[in-house]
């Protein structure tokens, strides 16, 4: 398969999907979102493959989402932002509901929807000088569609801590948060991944998925097309044509402090 944003290399039982944006560190875009959606699919769908690794290249796991989309996204209606947010709303769940375990390796920043797909993945190995932040509501938005996945992961208590606050945090409080699962020194993730992935390999890819989907079933989290994906992508599309969406994103685009701040 062609991508522009994303590289995908194959190996015996294993496929890795490397985030290839390095001149914007990784931030997301809607070409981004879409391939990546795509590859999850169908590396989800292949027989051959058991694990399936996530990973950022350059400086940066995904900072976010990327300044020419944000600045599309301002411009938006409503129903166009709509349709937005359940594209990447998809992508969380394509990430989320897949039958291979997946192992999310992050380093340099994590930030915004970029924290949606490391709360939708199995394993999170954060190299320790990562920051993480969930900024949207300093922008006027909410952290809307990450959230069913960042909730289940981490708890209510431990969201509104990070979500309200829009705060920057790093990766041993990550750790504190259940949001990652191992902190490791940059010269460790290699060999950190590589011991998870032989964790799966011993394990049998018919009884990994079936216990990905005893966990989804036990947690109440079972159904790809509940409701709640659709009014996550309602109450974000909803946030970006307001009057504080609209002057916080604003706001971030003329380089100034917004009207509440």
């Amino acid at each position: 398969m062609d991508f522009k944003t994303i590289k995908i290399q194959l190996g015996e039982s294993m496929a890795w999907i490397n985030f290839d944006r390095p001149e914007s560190r990784n931030a997301l875009n809607a070409t981004m979102i879409h391939e990546l959606t795509e590859a999850m699919d169908w590396l989800g769908g292949r027989d051959d493959i058991r694990v399936i690794i996530l990973k950022g290249n350059g400086k940066a796991f995904c900072a976010g989402a990327d300044l020419n989309y944000m600045s599309e996204m301002a411009g938006y209606k409503y129903l166009q932002n709509l349709a937005d947010a359940e594209r990447l709303s998809k992508l969380f769940r394509s990430i989320y509901y897949c039958n291979k375990a997946v192992i999310t390796v992050v380093h340099g920043a994590c930030i915004g929807g970029a924290n949606g797909i490391i709360a939708a993945s199995d394993i999170v190995i954060a190299e320790r000088a990562t920051k993480f932040a969930f900024s949207e509501v300093r922008l006027g938005i909410t952290p809307a569609t990450i959230s069913p996945f960042v909730v289940q992961r981490i708890g209510n208590t431990a969201a509104k801590e990070l979500m309200l606050t829009g705060r920057a945090f790093t990766a041993d409080e990550a750790l504190g948060y259940r949001l990652v699962n191992v902190v490791v020194e940059e010269g460790e993730l290699i060999d950190t991944e590589r011991r998870y992935i032989e964790h799966f390999m011993h394990a049998s890819p018919d009884a990994v998925a079936e216990c990905k989907k005893l966990l989804r079933m036990v947690s109440g989290s079972d159904d790809p097309n509940s409701p709640v994906f659709y009014q996550t992508s309602v109450a974000i599309a909803n946030q970006r044509v307001s009057p504080a969406g609209q002057e916080g994103m604003k706001a971030f685009f003329e380089k100034r402090k917004p009207s509440w701040d």
